[in-house]
């Protein structure tokens, strides 16, 4: 059983850092650090939701971390492969998530990847690849970037919704840009814009660190 810190901060456990795709969880694993567990739900939400759900169940996990990450669609115009997006809440017809430490997690992504633009807003859901208009549909429900397992992610792992300030586990989610409205592409693994967002994912790993150890931190 975990134990209320002194200064007013609970122990926030372990830190569970989801992926859908191999060449996500390679570059997750590249990044040389390994006290975190590290895993591949498989794409879409219902895989996402599923082996979230599992891995929260196995001992020890009652209060971890959870932080999804990965690739994303860029939904605003004028953002390129390779920047980072930071969600402030997660939603899907599910509903909303909030997320925890979005600006302290904003702040770490800059210095880890500097030169790289960290934009922050709502992260949408959806279970296909979205291109074309559809873009343009979501971005005007006030999204700024879509993939396809970060709320389904964040859904399971507080169960419903729970948001940060009632007390519920902390979750967050960030996404490297693969494709935007002037970059979209066709397959990730073989286009410049895919590989530079592999480099940016690996880089980045050690402000997921920064994010976890902030939550010991006194809540205001």
């Amino acid at each position: 059983m975990s134990a209320a810190r002194g200064n007013g901060a609970a122990d926030p456990g372990p830190l569970l850092v989801a992926c859908a795709l191999r060449i996500e969880q390679t570059a997750l694993r590249s990044a040389g650090r390994g006290d975190y567990a590290l895993l591949r739900t498989g794409m879409g939400p219902r895989a996402a939701g599923r082996s979230v759900g599992r891995a929260l169940e196995r001992p020890g996990m009652d209060r971890a971390a959870v932080l999804a990450t990965g690739f994303c669609a860029g939904l605003v115009p004028g953002m390129h492969p390779g920047d980072l997006v930071v969600a402030e809440e997660t939603r899907d017809p599910q509903g909303v998530v909030a997320c925890t430490g979005t600006a302290l997690l904003a702040e770490a992504l800059a210095r880890a990847a500097p030169g790289r633009t960290v934009h922050t807003g709502a992260l949408t859901g959806s279970d296909h690849v979205v291109r074309g208009q559809e873009r343009a549909q979501l971005r005007a429900t006030g999204a700024i970037a879509v993939d396809m397992e970060s709320a389904a992610t964040l859904w399971a792992a507080t169960r419903g919704g729970c948001p940060p300030s009632g007390g519920g586990r902390p979750v967050a989610a960030v996404r490297v840009i693969v494709d935007a409205p002037e970059h979209e592409l066709v397959r990730i693994g073989t286009v410049r814009g895919g590989i530079s967002a592999f480099r940016v994912l690996r880089a980045v790993l050690p402000a997921f660190y920064d994010w976890h150890r902030s939550l010991l931190l006194p809540r205001r």
